[in-house]
């Protein structure tokens, strides 16, 4: 049962207003969310939810239903991301921040990554005037204004070349994205990554932002307060390569521990606001502590930032990640200061 997933594409392309629709029949839209994201598992979901789903969709639960199909992540070299959220390749990404929460600085650090590594970088604009777009838009390869000139363009690429493709939240409310994603798989073109940001904030307060997807990246006010960024929150972050069947059992297991580190961290931090760190039990003292560290650690240093920040920017492959964080949890980072953990890239030689 752990190798079932939704088919997301097929949710995608059926029913676009999925928050809605799932409201109308009964169904609860964040268990719906859940259910796409793979952050509960097919096998552990009530059959009269994936039933229901079906009816919506007005297809068998073995069109809903896929087995057995690979899914491959790409690798960013940003630590939060590929340890908590990572990208499925060739899926669609939607990012839930308010403006000034950095969703542009992560997408352009990203952009550039991925850019050195081969992939071909695009983007639609959207329409009016947003000038924090200026930077991404000389660095990005290709840029189109229209949807059916992004279909051209992304025609006109080579099909041996992966690529990686933004746009606002105004294509997904016209169903301008979903339908430009459906044209190209009818093609047999599937090597187009998709990444979905909301200029005006308005995504946050949505029960399942942007529908269906394969990937979320929530980002986190707490930690833009406290000026940690990336801001993304590792804890409600998700992403469908994070089912056991498609990862590493080594990163499994250390997702899983961090994630459970942090949410208990996050708990302990609103006593130590009221109380002061005396105010944990004896007990918690070590999960608090190792929380703070890992936390700091998550923290990265980005290229596309060095002008503003000062701090030379950082890489950090996915097998690093998991060995630092793995030092955390495992307490050999005990006697480091939180503060040397800070916008630091790998720890761990």
């Amino acid at each position: 049962m752990d190798n079932l997933r939704l088919n997301v594409s097929l949710l995608k392309k059926r029913v676009p207003n999925l928050t809605s629709a799932a409201r109308a029949i009964g169904l609860r839209p964040a268990t719906v969310s859940n259910l796409c994201t793979g952050k509960i598992p097919v096998g552990r979901a009530e059959v009269k939810t994936i039933v229901a789903l079906a009816s919506l969709a007005k297809c068998s639960l073995d069109e809903l239903i896929l087995r057995d199909e690979s899914v491959e992540m790409i690798e960013t070299k940003i630590k939060v991301l590929d340890l908590f959220a990572p990208i499925t390749k060739g899926g669609t990404v939607g990012l839930v921040a308010r403006p000034g929460m950095g969703q542009l600085a992560i997408l352009d650090e990203l952009f550039r990554n991925l850019k050195k590594e081969g992939y071909v970088t695009m983007l639609l604009k959207p329409n009016g005037e947003y000038p924090e777009l200026n930077e991404m838009i000389e660095e990005v390869d290709i840029v189109t204004n229209f949807i059916e000139e992004t279909y051209v363009k992304v025609k006109e690429t080579d099909q041996q070349k992966d690529i990686v493709f933004a746009t606002d939240r105004e294509h997904v409310l016209t169903g301008e994205i979903f339908d430009l994603q459906e044209k190209l798989q009818a093609e047999g073109i599937n090597n187009v990554t998709t990444f979905l940001v909301d200029l005006k904030g308005e995504v946050v307060d949505e029960n399942i932002p942007y529908g269906p997807l394969e990937t979320f990246w929530y980002f986190d006010v707490d930690l833009v307060a406290r000026h940690k960024y990336p801001a993304v929150n590792p804890i409600y972050s998700t992403s469908t390569v994070l089912e056991g069947v498609h990862l590493d059992e080594s990163h499994v297991s250390i997702q899983q521990r961090a994630k459970k580190l942090l949410r208990r961290y996050r708990e302990l931090r609103s006593l130590v606001s009221v109380k002061g760190e005396e105010g944990i039990p004896a007990s918690e003292i070590q999960t608090y502590q190792r929380g703070e560290r890992l936390e700091a650690y998550l923290t990265q240093p980005f290229f596309v930032a060095e002008p503003f920040s000062g701090r030379k920017g950082e890489k950090v492959s996915l097998a690093d990640t998991l060995k630092d964080v793995q030092s955390i949890l495992n307490g050999s980072l005990d006697g480091a200061s939180v503060e040397s953990l800070n916008y630091i890239g790998k720890k761990t030689n």
